[in-house]
């Protein structure tokens, strides 16, 4: 059976009245930040643009893009649209190259963002019999209370385990009976190799359903997910600088995720050139916040490549939605002048059984060039031993890599768990050039 939280949102028919609501709150969110943040006052006054230029959505182009360096110089609360007395709480991302960004909500905001969420959850099928783990991290990150605020607001059971103690997400899930999982696909593959590690029967979990979020996840780990935990996944997106999870969703049919576009505008532009490009056509992701009160952030590049689907779904639902998320412009590599992504190197991996869903990229200079090394776990240790088999596997990897990136790269294939776990984002990049 399909859940719909908000049909009359979700399932509008007149796509008007949804652009009418986009304009409508689209000026009310210039108006704001022109009047209450000086970044943004003097970004619009340098364009030579007044918020009521805004005649209608095709305009929206002609507003100045937000980075994530306009966030950083701000810090801490140099984009805040309200008094601190208006702000009832603070989010931060990691901040692991300099200053975090910070974001501030309101009570209103956090009714919207629990709305958003409710909406999206339910798509994956989510609804008040469920009982629902969150293993994302509560704290600054968004992800924990992002969740659970709008899983509660459909009325399912949460169980706030947090991230981390593996033996004890396993055991709550078979004791609480847990139909839902909320992490990272890399924690949650983490979780199904510790299933299969200690022999849990399948039987006693009642898993039915992952969401997972906070790091690309491609078809293949999909796959992989769904049959080692035999549960449905959808995915999730959103960030910090907009809100946190909350901006799309994907539907139980897996076939992009659905726009909140009453909350958000999601443009897609030519990271190069800043063009807006059309439907279907990948490009650089830009969201424009339509409902936020303590920090409102207009056309903010996310650095994500993607593209937008303008057609209804199977569903029943008729908003736009994004398709999944292809890579970002700062993970791009560029070996030996061929540009791929992480996403492109994990779909390859992930074709073969002999190894693990674990995997790092080490980047070096030689030469003055850039280099490429693939570390792979095997699943069995033993095979290290019995060379030819050895042998046989890697020269098939290294072809297959090869048809597919249009690069050789070297291959290492490592001891089974010889490369470290995490509770939140797989470190899939290892950047040794400055050292070499």
């Amino acid at each position: 059976m399909i859940k719909i939280w908000n049909k009359d949102i979700e399932c509008c028919s007149d796509r008007k009245k949804i652009e009418d609501i986009q304009l409508e709150r689209l000026r009310h969110m210039a108006c704001k930040a022109y009047e209450n943040v000086p970044f943004y006052k003097k970004r619009f006054d340098e364009s030579g643009i007044k918020p009521e230029m805004i005649k209608s959505l095709s305009d929206l182009k002609n507003l100045p893009f937000t980075t994530k360096e306009d966030l950083r110089d701000n810090y801490p609360f140099g984009l805040f649209a309200e008094p601190m007395k208006n702000v009832v709480r603070l989010h931060a991302s990691s901040g692991t190259t300099g200053k975090p960004v910070v974001a501030g909500y309101t009570k209103g905001d956090i009714e919207v963002w629990s709305e958003a969420i409710a909406r999206i959850v339910t798509a994956g099928g989510i609804d008040e019999n469920d009982v629902v783990q969150i293993s994302f991290g509560y704290g600054l990150f968004t992800g924990g209370f992002g969740l659970h605020y709008g899983i509660e607001k459909v009325g399912a059971t949460i169980v706030p385990m947090s991230s981390g103690n593996t033996q004890k997400q396993l055991m709550l899930m078979q004791d609480f009976g847990t139909t839902a999982l909320v992490a990272t696909p890399s924690y949650a593959m983490y979780l199904s190799e510790m299933i299969k590690e200690k022999g849990i029967p399948r039987d006693n979990f009642k898993l039915k359903y992952g969401f997972f979020g906070s790091e690309a996840m491609s078809e293949k780990m999909r796959e992989k997910l769904e049959d080692s935990m035999g549960i449905l996944v959808t995915s999730n997106y959103g960030l910090t600088e907009v809100m946190g999870p909350g901006v799309s969703g994907e539907c139980i049919y897996k076939c992009g995720e659905h726009i909140n576009e009453d909350m958000f505008i999601v443009e897609i532009i030519d990271p190069k050139t800043g063009e807006v490009l059309p439907y279907g056509e990948s490009g650089e992701v830009v969201i424009t916040t339509l409902t936020k009160e303590a920090m409102p952030v207009l056309r903010y590049r996310t650095r994500d490549i993607s593209y937008i689907i303008p057609e209804p779904c199977t569903c029943g639902r008729t908003s736009y939605r994004l398709a999944p998320i292809q890579g970002r412009t700062d993970d791009m590599l560029k070996i030996k002048g061929v540009n791929l992504f992480p996403s492109e190197i994990e779909s390859v991996v992930l074709e073969f059984p002999q190894v693990s869903p674990n995997y790092q990229l080490i980047l070096r200079r030689e030469n003055m060039l850039d280099t490429l090394e693939i570390v792979v776990e095997l699943v069995d240790g033993s095979l290290l031993e019995r060379f030819s088999e050895i042998e046989k596997l890697e020269n098939e990897m290294k072809e297959r890599l090869h048809s597919v990136l249009g690069l050789r790269a070297k291959l290492r294939l490592a001891e089974p768990k010889s490369i470290e776990r995490t509770t939140g984002k797989a470190k899939r990049i290892i950047d040794l050039r400055e050292q070499d």
